[in-house]
């Protein structure tokens, strides 16, 4: 497979090179550059066809939308707890609140789990597997190949939020009531009103993961060992949960990336916190860019040798 897609990224440098190997004319250079989008969705689209279908990932995304379900049949067997929060005994009352209850107790590991493993693999694993030579050869570059690369990262953790949402609905649906959607602030809302809250976890989310997505291409950037960019990565995750629940570290915890990924539950008051949402987005941003920056400079001035 590496050998195939290899043989298709090199195939745009080797047309746009002389057959003694110089380099092309400027003016075919020009006019090749209408085409560099083209170049790019297709690159991005062999990385999303390689994600997907590798089972080891598949079988990731079959976990996450396994835990939903799991979740909803153990709430309706044994029912919520008296002491339990609120959002869990709301489930009772109403499927829909299976997605914000799944959603809270996947973002903190499992969720990330996934996604580090796809972003420690990005770089690292085609490093391992001596593809990313043939990769370099495409006159993309490696500041577009990068992005490609976080690129697919971001839309396997917005594929993996979406396939924890859809889950949640379909087994809240079948298993509860479903009807107007009482708010942790004690505001009752329609039913559409609450799928459009849904929309805005889900997504909130699967910001959070991408910005994750960039912490785990930095690391794999750094090894030529997939296992451990995405060994890193989750470690990193672990560490700053500890560091969050201390409470002499308390002025570093609005600087902790998993400090905002829980914050997507102001999408459930009236009306939503936008600050709060907002101030998640600008920190899982700041992230992207820092990282992606080191991402950026390292791979850059990198010699590949494998």
């Amino acid at each position: 497979m590496s050998t195939v897609r290899s043989a298709e990224t090199a195939a745009p440098a080797l047309a746009l090179a002389r057959p003694g190997g110089q380099a092309a004319e400027p003016a075919l250079a020009v006019a090749a550059r209408p085409g560099a989008a083209r170049a790019a969705v297709r690159l991005l689209g062999s990385e999303l066809g390689l994600t997907f279908r590798r089972p080891r990932n598949i079988a990731m995304l079959v976990v996450l939308a396994v835990v939903p379900v799991l979740i909803g049949i153990v709430l309706r067997v044994v029912g919520g707890d008296g002491d339990a929060p609120s959002i869990i005994t709301q489930v009772g009352g109403n499927g829909l609140m299976l997605t914000f209850v799944a959603l809270s107790m996947l973002v903190p590991l499992l969720l990330p789990l996934a996604v580090a493993v796809v972003a420690g693999d990005a770089i690292a694993g085609e490093a391992n597997g001596g593809t990313l030579r043939y990769l370099l050869t495409a006159p993309a570059g490696r500041t577009r190949l990068l992005a490609v690369k976080f690129a697919n990262v971001a839309v396997f953790g917005l594929a993996a939020c979406t396939v924890v949402a859809v889950a949640a609905l379909v087994t809240g649906f079948a298993l509860f009531p479903v009807g107007p959607v009482t708010l942790l602030s004690g505001t009752t809302v329609p039913l559409a009103d609450g799928l459009l809250r849904v929309l805005i976890v889900t997504g909130y989310s699967a910001a959070g993961m991408a910005a994750l997505g960039a912490v785990g291409l930095a690391v794999s950037t750094l090894t030529e060992v997939p296992i451990g960019a995405v060994a890193a990565t989750v470690v990193t995750v672990v560490f700053s949960q500890v560091l969050g629940v201390i409470p002499q570290l308390a002025p570093v915890e609005p600087y902790l990336l998993t400090s905002w990924w829980g914050s997507f539950d102001g999408a459930l008051r009236d009306p939503v916190a936008t600050d709060v949402i907002g101030q998640g987005l600008l920190v899982f941003a700041a992230y992207a860019v820092v990282f992606g920056s080191i991402a950026w400079g390292r791979f850059s001035g990198r010699d590949i040798t494998s």
